[in-house]
Order: C-alpha cells, then structure tokens, then sequence
C-alpha cells in the first residue's frame, strides 16, 4: 500500500516569523508616527477639549437639549461649573455675578452643588460647559503648543525652572483660595489672567521634556526599522 504524504495543515515557523516581523514593523510606524506629530495632536485634543464646551450653549440655543446636557454632564467631573464665574451666551451679558444671578432669581440655591445645576435660560442666556478659569488655561495651553511648534523649528526651547513654574503658580493659587474660603470675589479678568499663566507656563515646563523624550524614541525607532528595513522611514510615512 502506497502512503500519502499530507500537507501540514497551520502556519510555519518562517510564515509565523514574517507575520510577528510585519505586526512589529506596524507597531514601530504607529510610535513613529507619534513621536513625530505629537504635538499636532496634542494641539488638536485641547482645541477639541475646548471648543466642544462651547458647543453646549449653541445646542441649547437651537433647541437640542438633549445634546447639549450630555456635553454638560461629560464636563462635569471636569469643572465646577459655577455659573457664576462662566462665559454666557445668547444672552443680556457674557459674564455674571452671583449677586446678579440671585437678584435674577434664576438660580435653584445658593450652595455650589445646587448652583452648578442652573444652565441658563433665554433671557440670561445659557452658559459655557466650562468655567472662565479653565477657558483660559486650555486655551492658552493650545496658543502656547502653537508657539512652542514654531520655536522648535530653529532651535531647542530650554525647560522652564521648576522654580519660575512655581511662581506661576502663585497668582493663581491666591487668587483660587482666598475666592474658595470667602476672603473676596474674583472676576472674569483676574481668572483669565491667572489661568491663561498656569497654562503657558505649564506648556514651558512640560513640552520641552516632551518633545526630547519623543525625538528620543523618533532616533531609536528609525534605527530599528532602517535595520528591518533597509531605509529610513521617510517623514510622512
């Protein structure tokens, strides 16, 4: 009797060595990919995070409740949303006061938890899912991203002293605590000023740690896959 000699059924040692060589070469271009535009998409994300509060009061306005109340409830682990020290929009004015508000009569108590809750209404328009502080922290973290990308190009931006950041910090920090324990009001000017420094300063210490940490990474995974390879991974790959 004749024996048949049968394929073997599965992959094979090489075919599963070139299978793991592709899957590594993919994973290196994503990580590539990343250390090269990093900053573009960090840029975007807080452009993102920033504009999409604003799309809350704009919802409202065109009568898409439900819409805009999701894009509240997702900020809210976010920011107090107190709205008194929140942007309005479509209303009599941009900003109010508590005491404005609560002459108004529009607001459901006095605590911060009930105070968070009011949105707005037609007349006294309808607030911005953020507070004023935070507009201009984020905001100025995606001015100050933009900035860093040009300065980047000529030459390296040294790291901002942990010990300069700190005195960023401070205007901030007063101006956060004494309003938090009633020592007096703040208003949307000190909390744009304050938070739009916190936020540039806070680009100047971390981005320079970053961009070397990626340009890093950027040497090494182009090394790797010029060795796999053959070539250096060109820019737009």
């Amino acid at each position: 009797m004749d024996s048949q000699l049968t394929e073997p059924t599965g992959n094979t040692p090489n075919q599963r060595s070139q299978s793991s060589s592709r899957a590594i070469r993919f994973g290196d271009r994503i990580v590539l990919f990343i250390a090269r535009h990093w900053l573009a998409m960090a840029n975007l994300a807080l452009f993102t995070f920033i504009m999409l509060p604003f799309m809350a009061p704009i919802l409202m306005r065109a009568g898409m409740t439900g819409a805009a109340r999701i894009i509240y409830t997702v900020y809210v682990p976010t920011c107090h949303q107190l709205p008194d020290r929140s942007y309005f929009l479509f209303g009599d004015q941009t900003v109010y006061t508590l005491g404005e508000l609560e002459t108004a009569g529009v607001l459901p108590g006095t605590s911060i938890l009930q105070r968070r809750k009011y949105i707005g209404d037609e007349t006294i328009g309808y607030k911005v899912a953020i507070c004023e502080r935070d507009i201009a922290i984020y905001g100025s973290m995606v001015i100050g991203g933009l900035i860093f990308g040009l300065l980047r190009k000529r030459r390296r931006v040294p790291n901002l002293p942990i010990g300069v950041y700190l005195l960023f910090l401070v205007p901030i920090a007063l101006d956060g605590f004494s309003q938090l324990f009633g020592f007096r009001t703040s208003n949307w000017f000190l909390r744009t000023i304050t938070g739009a420094l916190f936020g540039l300063a806070t680009v100047w210490l971390a981005y320079p740690y970053v961009q070397e940490s990626m340009d890093d990474i950027q040497l090494t995974t182009e090394q790797r896959l010029a060795q796999e390879t053959g070539q250096i991974e060109q820019p737009g790959l």
